[in-house]
């Protein structure tokens, strides 16, 4: 899984499971991102958001804690997955969320990396911060 790593952390005024259920649940997940998501709940299940343009499977669930899947783009090389991590930490007025994506193509590095800010921490925060 050849590619660059993003590392980005953000903090939510939310507890670790408000921002868990963001991230998992379908109907949630569609609310903040304004596309149709379809999250299974189960490791080894599949996930889609944004209307099919993402997709992967999910390979480690610690509810309120942790996700770990495999990711991609519909516009990237055939095959090819990354690997994304959520690690959520409960801390003074929230929850810490520290996110890691490996293996993103090269080509795509900026748009990813720019993308989770607009179209995933952003909008999220706006949902959970109500």
């Amino acid at each position: 899984m050849a590619g660059k790593i993003i590392r980005q952390s953000v903090t939510f005024k939310a507890s670790p499971y408000q921002v868990y259920e963001a991230l998992m649940d379908s109907r949630k997940h569609s609310k903040f991102t304004g596309g149709k998501a379809s999250i299974s709940r189960k490791v080894g299940g599949k996930f889609s958001a944004y209307d099919g343009s993402l997709e992967g499977v999910n390979l480690e669930l610690v509810p309120d804690e942790k996700i770990v899947q495999t990711w991609r783009a519909s516009d990237w090389p055939a095959g090819h997955y990354s690997r994304v991590t959520f690690s959520l930490k409960e801390v003074k007025g929230g929850t810490r969320l520290a996110f890691t994506q490996r293996g993103v193509p090269d080509e795509h590095y900026e748009d990813i990396s720019q993308g989770w800010r607009d179209y995933y921490w952003t909008p999220m925060k706006e949902m959970l911060e109500r």
